[in-house]
């Protein structure tokens, strides 16, 4: 920084400074007064320069919701911020601040081109989401290691790279390493890579290449499986049935479950258990099946809805367009006619056909959107009749294989119940002092602290049995009615759209007729 900046205040960006900025780089002379007196919509600005303008934090730029470049160069940014916004920014120059760390860049995703040229980084990091970025400049930092660059293997688009003044780049190894890690990259330190020297770096380094490509390989094959998950997950979701194609369910009744827990190690429990565990597993596999079919048929549903709708819409519009064509062509002669003769009755009676003929047109778009809105509500109640029925059906069937559910668990608590109680007999008796830890022992004191204890077990596990439930049921509903509701909607939207077009168009024709009118008046 210059001894100018060490002298003045640090500013923080605000309203004045990006009104400033825009109206500095806006139009100029009469166009930018009238930009000026008409106020500046942040919105649509593309560009924006904020440099030397010895600005120490980045902020209030949610606004520019266009931006594609900004210059934030010769400032004194201590930490980089306030970008989250940016979410189109290509273009971004940083170069010549007091930055430290590379960070809050996560939201940036179209970045092509990055400076950071002469900041205080000393690692290069954080900057995984800038998936296309081509031309990064780090020149004149504090980067000192070489291993560190290996980062940059990850940025695939990566063709310009600027090292240079940074304390790696004094290394014998630099050029040789870079050529060698980054196989993508054309330019270094501005000047282009050699293929030659590119060959011998790899021959050079083959051994770390080989060992590193092996890893990010695995790292690729990991990233690409739990993509994967995640997407069979959302599958999964969107049929309301997520993780009952497994354990889950059952698992999740002695997740919280500190009775029944302990209970599991009682003699004779553990089978107990087993057979509930696989029976539960059964009916949720039975339920995740029928819930991924079911989803099948809905989104079916809706795909034969939009057909329809489509249909209905287009069919609508060419009968519209044709009758426009008729009229068009019927008085593209009565114009001509109007503006040749000079016959006032002539005059009067063909206006009086043009304007019948306006009016009939009107009449028959308004008569067509009529019959199309009566037609789109026939076709949007048909939908609502199929999609209530395939949720009510749906729901009697899941909620058929939720009480199976709760019956099996029902006659666990009675056979857990019944064997608890005798293992208290026992142990009443000192039969089991061998075979009895000292957290059951904490239960087996009398009847009721076991029935209170067993009784718990049970209350947990309905309670996750009817939660579940009650989530797919919450969910499935509230999909039906969002999904009529948006429907409806948008048709109402399309309703309105289509009579502004209407008359928008009829009074661009009575305009039309009148200007012609007035001329012939002249």
């Amino acid at each position: 920084m210059s001894s100018l900046y060490d002298t003045m205040e640090p500013n923080v960006v605000d309203d004045e400074m990006l009104r400033n900025a825009v109206e500095e780089q806006g139009p100029k002379e009469e166009a930018g007064r009238i930009a000026k007196l008409e106020g500046i919509d942040f919105k649509h600005v593309t560009s924006l320069r904020l440099d030397f303008r010895n600005v120490l934090k980045v902020d209030n730029l949610w606004q520019f919701h266009s931006l594609t470049k900004l210059q934030l160069d010769n400032n004194v940014i201590e930490k980089i911020s306030g970008l989250d916004t940016l979410v189109h920014l290509v273009w971004l120059d940083l170069s010549f601040n007091n930055i430290e760390v590379i960070e809050g860049l996560n939201a940036l995703t179209k970045l092509e081109d990055l400076s950071l040229y002469n900041n205080r980084i000393s690692v290069v990091e954080n900057m995984d989401a800038l998936c296309n970025l081509q031309v990064l400049s780090l020149g004149n930092n504090n980067l000192t290691s070489l291993e560190n660059l290996i980062y940059l293997r990850k940025f695939k688009q990566l063709r310009t790279l600027n090292l240079a003044g940074n304390p790696l780049s004094e290394d014998d190894q630099y050029k040789m390493f870079i050529a060698a890690h980054l196989p993508n990259l054309v330019y270094l330190d501005f000047r282009i890579l050699d293929e030659n020297i590119r060959e011998i770096a790899i021959m050079k380094f083959q051994y770390s290449i080989d060992d590193i490509a092996h890893n990010e390989n695995q790292a690729e094959g990991k990233q690409e499986a739990e993509e994967q998950r995640q997407r069979e997950l959302d599958l999964h979701k969107a049929a309301y049935v997520e993780h009952l194609n497994g354990p889950f369910l059952f698992e999740s009744m002695y997740s919280d479950d500190v009775d029944g827990t302990k209970l599991s190690s009682v003699p004779g429990v553990a089978e107990l258990m087993d057979s509930y565990r696989n029976k539960c597993i059964e009916i949720c596999q039975n339920i995740f099946e029928y819930g991924m079919k079911q989803h099948e048929k809905r989104e079916a549903e809706v795909s034969v809805f939009n057909e329809c709708m489509q249909e209905a819409i287009m069919e609508n519009q060419e009968q519209g367009a044709k009758r426009i064509e008729e009229l068009t062509e019927k008085n593209s002669e009565i114009l001509n006619e109007l503006s040749q003769t000079s016959n006032q009755d002539l005059l009067d009676l063909k206006i009086s056909q043009y304007i019948d003929d306006i009016t009939k047109l009107l009449d028959s778009l308004m008569t067509l959107e009529l019959q199309l809105v009566d037609q789109i509500e026939d076709i949007i109640k048909e939908y609502e009749r199929n999609v209530s029925e395939m949720v009510s059906t749906f729901l009697e069937t899941v909620q058929g294989l939720m009480a199976q559910i709760r019956d099996l668990e029902n006659h666990h608590h009675e056979k857990l119940l019944e064997i608890s109680i005798n293992i208290l007999e026992k142990v009443l008796k000192g039969e089991m002092e061998d075979e009895i830890t000292d957290d059951l022992r904490m239960i087996f004191v009398d009847k009721d602290t076991v029935i209170n204890a067993v009784s718990a077990s049970h209350d947990t596990h309905l309670l996750k049995i009817d939660n579940r439930e009650d989530e797919l049921v919450t969910k499935i509903n509230t999909w039906a009615n969002t999904l009529i509701q948006t429907v409806q909607k948008e048709e109402t939207e399309r309703n309105r759209k289509r009579i502004l077009e209407i008359t928008t168009y009829i009074d661009h024709l009575r305009d039309e007729l009148d200007n012609l009118e007035v001329h012939e008046q002249i």
